[in-house]
């Protein structure tokens, strides 16, 4: 499913957290899932990955990670505001130190002139140090978009400490 080059880079990443003492959790939206699913192909990542949020709809932000209804109404689901609110809420509703958050449009529908299919919105860190970062990626194809994203997660993930 993932290619070589992912696995390794997620085995160096899971590496580094278990030698840091470093635990994360994600909420993952246009990811569904692919980036705690990366983490768990690696033998020990139960030492890192405590727990996965996929919070695709409006409602599981909203229900799992305390994402306001208000703050998706004014900025919609795929923002760099929901990104940070995702990623604050992932860390209060877990014991992880470190969080990521992923939200973003993987088309091939979605998208429009603001916001256009291959935008995707970033937030990772700890309590209080959350960072942000937007990419536009085009349309790679819903697959190219979404794997792309979990490349750039584990490099978000690797600076994050």
């Amino acid at each position: 499913m993932f290619t070589p080059e992912l696995l390794q880079r997620a085995e160096n990443l899971v590496a580094f957290y278990r030698a840091q003492r470093l635990t994360l959790v994600t909420a993952e939206s246009c990811t569904g899932g692919l980036v705690a699913g990366l983490i768990t192909e690696i033998p020990g990542a139960s030492n890192v990955l405590e727990r996965g949020y996929v919070t695709y709809s409006n409602r599981a932000k909203e229900e799992d990670l305390g994402v306001g209804r208000a703050l998706l109404d004014r900025f919609g689901a795929v923002s760099r505001e929901i990104a940070r609110a995702m990623a604050e809420g992932a860390l209060a509703h877990s014991a992880a130190t470190i969080a990521l958050a992923v939200t973003g449009i993987a088309g091939p529908d979605g998208g429009s002139a603001e916001k256009p299919v291959g935008l995707v919105h970033f937030g990772y860190g700890r309590v209080g140090a959350i960072k942000l970062v937007e990419k536009r990626y085009g349309d790679l194809s819903r697959s190219g978009i979404r794997l792309a994203a979990v490349a750039t997660a584990l490099d978000l993930l690797a600076s994050a400490p």
